[in-house]
This record gives C-alpha cells, structure tokens and sequence, in this order.
C-alpha cells in the first residue's frame, strides 16, 4: 500500500460539525464542509532549473575540466546539491581526472556548510592520487578516511581497501602503512566493537615489520575492556610493561571499563585506588568509568560520593558524568535527585548534551509526566541540539502507554521532518498503543515495518495478536500466529497466555485446553499465567473440579500457583456459593506463605453481602485493613451495591464518604449503583444529583447511567399519563437495556438533556455517543440519526465509534446506500470504518447484484491504509467465500493485486485453497 498515505489515514483531521436530518424513506445524508486547499504561485520561475541527481557528476566533470573552475557561474548554484555520494561518483567515472584538480576540488568542497566526506568519496580520491603516484597527499587522505567511519560497514569497508592496497608489492613497499595510520585503524575498529578485526590488523602490522608503540597497545587494551575482556585486556598491558615502558592513565582507565563491563566493580575500584601509587593521575574518565559501573551494579550512594569527591583530584564532572549519575539516579528510583543535578548541569558550566536530554524525557514519560518531556524536547531543538532514535522513541513510547495516539504521531512525523529514520522499536511502541484501541491501525504499522525492510519481532507479533483477541477477532489472531511462526519466530509463553485466556473469556473452553495441551508438543513449559487464564476459564463455566486438577498439576511440574490463580478458584467457588470450601482454601493459601490480595478479600466480601451477611462482611473488610492490604474501588462498590440492593441509601452514601476519606475515588459503577437506587425509590431528582457529582468529580457515566436516567424518565412520564406501556421489573439491574432502548423516543432525549442541564451537568461528546451506539445497537436509526444531527448542531464532532455504530446499523438493516454515504465521510474525515462493516456492505452489495459499487467500495477502502492480510482475511475469506463467492472472491484478489498489495504467502496459500475448494 502506498506508504505515504498511511500516517496521514491514520491522523484524524478535523471537519466542521454538519448537520443531518434523515426522514422515513429518504437517504441518510450527511453534509460535509470541506476547505479548498491553498494554492499560491511563485513571483517568479527559477531561471535554471537543477540538474537530475543523476547528471550532477557529469556536470561537476565538465566544470573541473576547465581552467579556474572555482569561478565557473554554475557552481554556486550546484553547491547544496552536492553530496559524498555525487563526489565519489565524479572520481570513481572519471579515474583521470588530475590528481590536482581532484586533490583542490575535495579540499574545496569540503570547506562548504553541511558538507562531510565519507569513506567512500576519500576512497575514490585515493585511487586517483595513488595511481598518480600523489604519495605525500595521499598518505592524508588515507589518515582522514581512516578517522571516517560512521558505522561498522564502513570501517570493514576502509579495513579491505587496505588489505587490497597493501597486497600490491609495489604499492606497498612506497606507499606503507605508518604505525600513526595503524594506530588510527585500530581505533576505528574498536569504536565499533570489532575486535577480531583489530587482532587480525595488530598480526598484519607485526608481519609488517611496524613496531607497535604504547598507543597500539592501549587501543587493543580499551577494545577488549569494551567488551569486558580483561584476561585479554591484561595480555596487551604485559607487553607494554615487556617493551620497558609502563602503563599509564588511558591503560588503567581502560581496565577500570573492563571489569565495570564484567560487572567486577571491586576489582574496578582496586585499580581506581592503585592509580596514584603507580604515578598515574586518575582523570575524568576514570570517575566516570567508575561511576557507571557502580551504578549499573545498584551502587548509587557508592557513586553519588565518588561523584562529589571528583575535586579532589582536581577533576571536573564532564557532561558523560553528569549524563551517567542521572540516568543511575533515574533508573534507582530517586527521579527527583536525577532532575535537580540535570538543573544544576548549566549553572555548573556544563551543558546538557543530546543524550543527557534524553535520559530525562525517558524519565518523565515513566512518571506520566509526557507533555513535561514534549517541553524538553522542545528545549532540546532550540539548544541546536539533534535528538537520537532513541530520544524521539521515548517520548512515542510515552504516548502510547499514555493513549495519547494522536501526539505518539505527531513525534514521529516531527522525527522523520527531521531526518531521523524510525527503527523497530519505534514502530513497535506505535502498534502497541495503537493494539490498545484500535488494532487495525496496529496491523497498519505493521506494513510500514515491513516497507521499509524492518523485522517485525515477536514483540510485534504479540501486541498484534493481544490486540486482535481484545476486539473479539480471534480468528485473526490465530493467522497472525501461524504468519508468525512462517517468519521463523517461536511463540512464547505470552503469546499462548493471550490465546488461551481470549478463548476462555468467550467460553471456549475446551479449545483453549487443547492449546495448552500442545504446549508439551512444542516443548513449551505453561507459566502461572497461562495455568491461571485456563483455571480461570474453568471457572467460569463451573468446572471447579477440572479447574482444581489444574491446579495439583501446576504444582507437580513445579509451577506454584501464585494470589491471581487461587483468586480465580476462589472466584468460581463463591460463584457456586460454595463460601465455606472458599474459606478453607484461604487458609490453605496463608499456609503455603500465597499473598492474600485486595481481590482476595473483595471476592468473600461480595458473596457474604450477596447472601446478607453484612457483619460477617464488615469483619472481613477489617481484617483486610489490619493486615495492610488497603480495600479499592471494587471492595467499597461491593458495600455500596449490597446496601442500594436492600434500600438502606444511609449505609450507602456513608461508603461513599468513606471511601473519598481513603483517597479512593468512586468510579462510574458506584455512582450509578447510587443513581439507581434513588430513582427506584421514586427519587429521580436525587438520581439526577448523583450525575451532577459523577460530572463534578470528572467520573465518567456509563452507558447503564443513561439507560437508567432514561428508564426513570419514561416511568414518570408514564405515571404521569397514566400509562402503562412501559412494565418492568422493579430492579432495574436485571432489566435488559434493548427495552428502554427500543421505546425511547427523540423526545425523551430532550428530555433527559433538559433534565441535566436543570441539574448542572451540560450533555457532551460522551452523552450523545452513548445513546447513539446503543440506539444503532438495538435498530432505532430513525431516532439514532436525530440525536446525531442534533449533536452536531451543538458543535460536536462524532468521534469514530459513533460513525461506525451507524454504519453497522445500516449494514444490519440492509441500508447499504446510507451504509455507503457513512464510509465517505469517515474516510474525508480522515477515520477508520470497521472491518466487520466493510464486509456486511461489499456482500450486501454483491447480495443486491450491483457488482460496480462493491468494486469500488472496496477500492476505496484499500487507499484508506489498512494492513492487506487483514483486508484478505475479513473482506475475501471471512466474507465473500463464506458466503460462497469464490468469482467476486477472484475479482476482488486480482484488484488487490494491481493496485500493488502484498498479501504474506500464507494469507494467499488461504485464499487460494479457498477458492479452489469452493
């Protein structure tokens, strides 16, 4: 798919709010306001247009061709244009060019902003000095190239022309390597961890006959000690001391690296302490080198005193010092001393660097504090400083754990504006925050990884899946896993834990036992997790007996059961009102030294108020607290649920002060436990004052908190009209939501917005949505549509989960002219229709017989940016060959296919089985 479109699918742009009006028997339309774009004309052409990159060489030839080309009219127009990649075509294409003419060209160039010669520009000018028999500057441009190295690649690269010159007799015996170019070699090598490489160069310079000197031996002593190699290390440190020279402040810094890397601090710090008396002054290197590997051992008093006693030998902290401390502090816990020394940085003299900065957006979006470290970004750019990969990752991964999806984007677009490539980790905190919510926009990602030849890992793979199970789409999930076991990746135990406990939450039991039983297959030993997901689901369905099997089984291979598993049996046995065998398997957990947990208590909790023994209840809830395992949200909400149930609203409303006391916050459930029992009562102006402290305390109502408001609205009115369309059950706890929903009329909507804003709560975005969803959920368009016309009158914006509520109500309904309208706008509106509806309308279409408009429905839905497996598998497979259209099937495929998608061979293997068999 193309690349460019799927950020900006995935960015939701903002539309003005349209109103809709939709009357019996006519189409649902929607109006859109769009804004032209801006077009504005240049004042003027440029009057030479630039060459093609591809003719910029040739044209650099013809300009050094001619005498003093340095004043030639082109060339300062070419001059930003030129890149290394241009400067080592020019010398590569033209080998005879002069040797002068080169040498002038690269000095000159190099001298312009922005310009930097790489190893393959130097290495091209080198051949042509060389063969010119340019000895003297060549020697230069060979040292430079040396120090040129941006990556492994290109010091391996620098390392085999150097094999390859030196394998020419006569080359070599006039242009031979000094023991300065060796040196240099050497620390090339070393900065990208090569050390075979370095001892094959120290052979090589042995067999050539150049003596190595105490910066040859301190560099292969630093190469080892950055891999931790100390016995190694300590060979090299031997022939310093045999050439009758003696170690000095680089060999024992070095050393200290060494055994920080082996996590040896002792030994790091006996050297530390050795350095004076062997006449060697401890330099700020040394500290730092200390210092971090004290705090990567959890040593950081040990550092913070070594940090502070630096003066003492005159040193000073440099910004890898302080950058060391406060990540050290940072990682330990003790944040607020990491900030307050990263304060201190500037007022000290030194300046925070790149990385410094991002230790500290890496610490502030762990402590939520994400719009802090968006601010330090900010400080960072207008510093001059260029954030890494891992510095715009951090503050991504922020974001996403955070939900905040559209800021995660608006970093990456700022990260690739910036010319920092995004790297697998990048794109794999982008699909697990986006798996959070919206997984279709995760298998997105997905395709963009795979675009632009990253790996997906199985970190990937399992956000993937975890996020297909939450939507209920276990199908997919389980194709993911076989595309993931096809790329040579091997499930782990989370990946079976998500599967296992996705069935059981659907009640597939005996499916997800038969997964777990093919665990021993795959040689893949259960966890407590995955013991505990099973256990749980047997549960559920009543299985004590098969759930407590499991249990003496986990124990026998060795897995204890930990709080969560024994909570989940307990669980099932309060379920069955089984309390007294619960009791007794908490005994057994105190016994066996198993944590009780706050869900522990809370379980016995809601089945003795359940059976009415509050005092029993009460007991508990004090052991609970005498134990120090504070009661939440749910433990208080169990109290509040027993006393609205019974009518005693004092004991009730106490609770609820109670809990606040805590520093427990209510959450929508308790208030609308609360809400219900007034309004059973009779009390809707009590009910509607509970909203009033939902919305005052920022809680969130419920989809149960409107129908409830709704059912006790319509109870008045029909006592009011002595009316008795509407006979529910008194507890409106068991009343089913389809009932208020099917009677509710647009009116009864004002009605209950009236009510609310004559109780201070103004409806929003969230109360027009709830009744909207479930409006469509339950086939009322009419009154659905209204509310939405009405919502955008307000000011509203629909979010994308009203949007898709309609367009599965008219796909249910079989309006799919009005189902097609409701995908336009949310693609203009830049939003994702679901997948399930997409489905439901390409094959109502094709149901209908009207062939064009399913193709080009669904070739609109592949410019919106979706991953193509998952379009095969919802679109093609679970849609159109379930329902046995195998030609639409191919049809489909073969539009798939032009437009360019590459669907992974298993996904094909499918489809074409499928078309086969059908």
């Amino acid at each position: 798919m193309n690349g460019s479109s799927t950020i900006a699918t995935v960015r939701t742009s903002a539309m003005r709010a349209p109103a809709a009006i939709i009357k019996p028997g006519e189409p649902f339309h929607l109006r859109c306001f769009l804004t032209k774009p801006f077009s504005s004309s240049p004042s003027s052409l440029p009057i030479d247009p630039e060459p093609p990159d591809h003719d910029l060489p040739l044209l650099l030839h013809s300009i050094l061709s001619k005498p003093n080309w340095k004043r030639h009219p082109s060339l300062p127009k070419l001059i930003p244009s030129i890149s290394p990649s241009h400067v080592h075509s020019l010398f590569s294409l033209n080998p005879y060019l002069l040797p002068q003419t080169a040498l002038d060209f690269s000095y000159w160039i190099s001298k312009k902003p922005n310009f930097i010669h790489s190893v393959y520009s130097y290495s091209a000018l080198l051949n042509i000095l060389v063969a010119n028999k340019f000895f003297g500057p060549a020697d230069k441009i060979r040292l430079a190239m040396i120090k040129s190295p941006a990556s492994a690649d290109e010091s391996r690269f620098v390392l085999e022309l150097l094999k390859d010159m030196n394998k020419d007799n006569e080359l070599h015996s006039r242009f031979k390597l000094s023991v300065r170019s060796y040196n240099f070699l050497l620390m090339s090598l070393s900065k990208f961890l090569m050390i075979d490489e370095m001892k094959s160069v120290y052979s090589e310079m042995l067999n050539d006959r150049v003596s190595p000197n105490i910066f040859t031996w301190n560099t292969m002593v630093n190469g080892y000690c950055k891999i931790g190699n100390v016995v190694e290390a300590q060979r090299y440190v031997s022939k310093i001391v045999q050439a009758g020279l003696s170690p000095d402040t680089f060999t024992y810094t070095s050393l200290i690296l060494g055994h920080c890397r082996n996590k040896d601090v002792d030994s790091a710090f006996r050297i530390f302490r050795m350095m004076p008396t062997k006449g060697c002054r401890r330099n700020e290197v040394s500290y730092t080198n200390l210092i971090h590997g004290l705090c990567e051992a959890g040593r950081v008093d040990e550092a913070m005193k070594l940090f502070e006693a630096m003066g003492e030998d005159f040193c000073y902290p440099t910004v890898r010092t302080y950058t060391v401390i406060i990540c050290g502090l940072c990682e330990a816990g003790r944040k607020s001393e990491g900030i307050k020394i990263f304060q201190e940085m500037s007022e000290k003299g030194c300046e925070p660097n790149a990385h410094t900065y991002t230790v500290i957006i890496d610490t502030l979006c762990k402590e939520n504090k994400v719009d802090e470290a968006r601010k330090m970004l900010g400080r960072m750019l207008e510093k001059g400083l260029v954030p890494s990969v891992v510095t715009y990752n951090a503050l991504i991964d922020g974001y996403c754990k955070h939900g905040s999806m559209e800021a995660a984007l608006e970093v990456l677009g700022m990260m690739e504006s910036n010319n920092c490539c995004p790297n697998d980790r990048t794109y794999n905190e982008l699909i697990a925050g986006f798996c959070k919510k919206n997984v279709h926009k995760g298998m997105v990602f997905l395709d963009k990884m795979l675009e632009l030849k990253l790996v997906p890992s199985l970190v990937t793979y399992n956000s993937l899946i975890h996020g297909q199970c939450k939507t209920g789409q276990l199908d997919n999930a389980f194709r993911l896993l076989e595309i993931m076991k096809e790329n040579g990746l091997v499930p782990d135990q989370w990946t079976y834990s998500v599967l296992i406990d996705s069935l059981c939450k659907v009640d597939r039991v005996e499916e997800a036992r038969i997964l777990f039983d093919s665990l021993k297959e795959k040689s893949l030993k259960a966890n407590e997790v995955i013991y505990t997901a099973l256990i749980d689901g047997y549960c559920k369905v009543g299985k004590i007996e098969d759930a407590n099997c499991l249990i003496d089984r986990m124990i026998n291979e060795g897995c204890l059961p930990n709080s969560c598993t024994y909570n989940a049996l307990l669980d099932g046995l309060c379920n069955i009102k089984n309390v007294k065998e619960g009791l007794l398997m908490v005994k057994k957990m105190v016994e066996m030294g198993v944590k009780l947990t706050v869900e522990t208590y809370t379980i016995l909790i809601e089945r003795m108020l359940k059976e009415g023994d509050f005092d029993h209840a009460h007991r508990t809830l004090d052991q609970q607290i005498s134990s120090g395992c504070q009661p939440d949200v749910f433990t208080y909400t169990a109290f509040i649920h027993a006393y609205c149930g019974v009518g005693r609203l004092k004991e009730a409303e106490d609770m609820m002060v109670r809990m606040n006391k805590e520093g427990v916050f209510p959450d929508s459930v308790a208030y609308t436990l609360l809400l219900d029992a007034y309004g059973c009562l009779g009390l809707t102006h009590s009910a509607f004052h509970v909203l009033k402290r939902m919305f005052d305390a920022g809680c969130e109502p419920s989809v149960h908190t409107y129908f409830l408001l709704i059912k006790y609205l319509l109870k008045e009115r029909g006592a009011r009209d002595d009316s008795h369309a509407l006979n529910m059950p008194s507890d409106a706890m068991l009343v089913h939501h389809a009932d208020v929903w099917r009677t509710m009329e647009f009116d009864t909507a004002l009605e209950l917005f009236e009510k609310m804003r004559e109780h201070g709560c103004v409806p929003n975005v969230n109360t027009y949505s709830k009744l909207i969803i479930e409006l469509c959920r339950v086939g009322r368009f009419l009154v659905a549509q209204k509310l939405f016309g009405h919502m955008r009158d307000q000011g509203m914006s629909p979010g994308e989960d009203v949007y898709n509520s309609l367009l599965r109500c008219f796909c249910e309904l079989g309006m799919y002219d009005d189902a097609t309208i409701v995908v336009e706008l949310m693609i203009k509106s830049g939003q994702l229709p679901h997948l399930d509806s997409y489905r439901q309308l390409i094959c109502g279409r094709y149901d209908q017989g009207d062939k064009d408009k399913a193709e080009t429905i669904f070739g609109g839905l592949l410019h919106c940016g979706y991953n193509c497996d998952e379009v095969a598998w919802k679109i093609l497979i679970d849609g159109l060959l379930k329902k046995g259209l195998a030609d639409r099937c191919t049809e489909l495929l073969s539009i798939m296919e032009k437009r360019g998608c590459r669907l992974h061979p298993n996904t094909y293997s499918m489809l074409i089985e499928g078309i086969e068999g059908a």
